[in-house]
């Protein structure tokens, strides 16, 4: 077969051309450090190495979310933790109130100790975060959440959102805890009645539980309890707000439970004829409050009365629930914070496997490489050698 001269230097120029784009593609690799730069390198392996950086920056947003969500929980955390400490210094003077030999200026002292703890949990409970949103205020996190009414009453202007950030596939967490969880909504400890005592008491009849007992025959309505004399006995009769009788209790024994319209009261202590109290529907107290109501109370001297003393004790009560429902909140947080340490080390296992994938994909083999440069480079300079040296044979110098 005969090769006619311009398709010998064809062939030769394509030889030399292809040589020398291998050498830059090797020279590309090198520089690069990887030995796939484009998906002609290796197209099985480049959906494999962009699927894995796709992994990887999700997984990376997950660990922002994450450290966003750490930071929040742990300074709600740090709060709820500072408003227990709180707490518990304000019922110590509460329990410093039951001393009947206090004056009343002694007392006014406990109250305006009372009260600057009270002022310190309010700003605790409007607490902001580095970027200046309230951390207790729920979705509504412009605003302070708490505040004082003119009676002295906690009102909370928050909700009880819970804002919640995306930590895994499918998989979300609470970054934060609402005021209404942490200072107002604590179970009451009597049940599901409140009780407001007489002034007037001579006894000491105290309320401790008063529970709806049978929902099907509940009656929703304020009772009052009068105690009745019926010679060396009492009798118990409990109204309703509109002063109608709804039952009584002939020689009243407080070992023995009273129910009526659906609901279950044990009373405890010895009450005297002419005493009296009423119960009113709630499910619920909030600690803030009960702060207040004791302030009230230790600014007067009716602590020392029965019925005074039987306030305290039962505010004590409801201190102790606020005070179990702070520490709920608290343990709420923290067990949030548990959980997002362990998504965090999930996540970063995962992209040290993922790292490691990339690495086996993509990353260079130094040695083979600078062995191939160096025989693509040989192959180079033969081919070269080897068109010029053929290139400038002419018939003529044989004739």
């Amino acid at each position: 077969m005969r090769i006619s001269t311009s398709q010998f230097y064809q062939q030769n120029l394509n030889s030399v051309l292809q040589k020398q784009s291998s050498t830059a593609a090797l020279l590309d690799k090198l520089g690069t450090g990887k030995k796939v730069n484009t998906a002609g390198d290796d197209p099985v392996a480049a959906i494999g190495i962009d699927n894995l950086k796709q992994q990887n920056a999700l997984v990376d947003q997950f660990l922002k979310n994450i450290d966003y969500a750490t930071q929040r929980l742990s300074l709600t955390e740090t709060k709820l933790g500072n408003s227990e400490t709180v707490a518990m210094n304000m019922r110590e003077q509460m329990l410093r109130a039951v001393n009947g030999t206090l004056t009343l200026g002694e007392r006014q002292t406990l109250a305006d100790e009372l009260r600057a703890g009270l002022d310190e949990l309010i700003s605790i409970a409007n607490s902001k975060d580095e970027s200046g949103n309230h951390i207790f205020g729920g979705f509504q996190t412009d605003t302070p959440p708490f505040a004082l009414d003119n009676n002295g009453n906690a009102v909370y202007s928050g909700d009880d959102g819970e804002r919640q950030t995306i930590v895994a596939k499918d998989r979300s967490l609470s970054a934060n805890i609402s005021g209404d969880k942490a200072f107002m909504n604590a179970a009451n400890p009597l049940g599901d009645y409140s009780v407001n005592y007489s002034t007037q008491l001579a006894g000491d009849p105290r309320i401790d539980q008063a529970n709806i007992s049978n929902p099907a025959t509940y009656v929703a309505d304020d009772y009052t309890f009068n105690f009745i004399a019926n010679g060396a006995n009492v009798n118990l009769e409990v109204r309703d707000s509109a002063n109608g009788l709804v039952t009584t209790v002939t020689n009243f024994d407080s070992t023995s439970p009273v129910s009526f319209n659906g609901i279950e009261v044990t009373l405890s202590g010895t009450p005297k004829a002419g005493d009296s109290l009423t119960i009113s529907p709630q499910s619920q107290v909030s600690l803030l409050d009960t702060f207040n109501q004791a302030l009230g109370l230790l600014a007067t001297d009716s602590v020392n009365t029965p019925a005074g003393q039987a306030e305290l004790a039962q505010l004590l009560r409801n201190t102790d629930s606020g005070l179990a429902q702070l520490s709920v909140a608290r343990g709420e947080a923290g067990n949030s914070l548990k959980q997002l340490d362990s998504y965090r080390s999930q996540h970063q296992d995962e992209i040290l496997v993922n790292t490691s994938a990339l690495s086996v994909l993509e990353d260079l083999d130094y040695a083979s490489a600078f062995s191939e440069f160096t025989q693509q480079q040989v192959a180079l300079d033969a081919v070269s050698n080897v068109f010029g040296r053929v290139g400038s044979v002419s018939l003529f110098d044989f004739i």
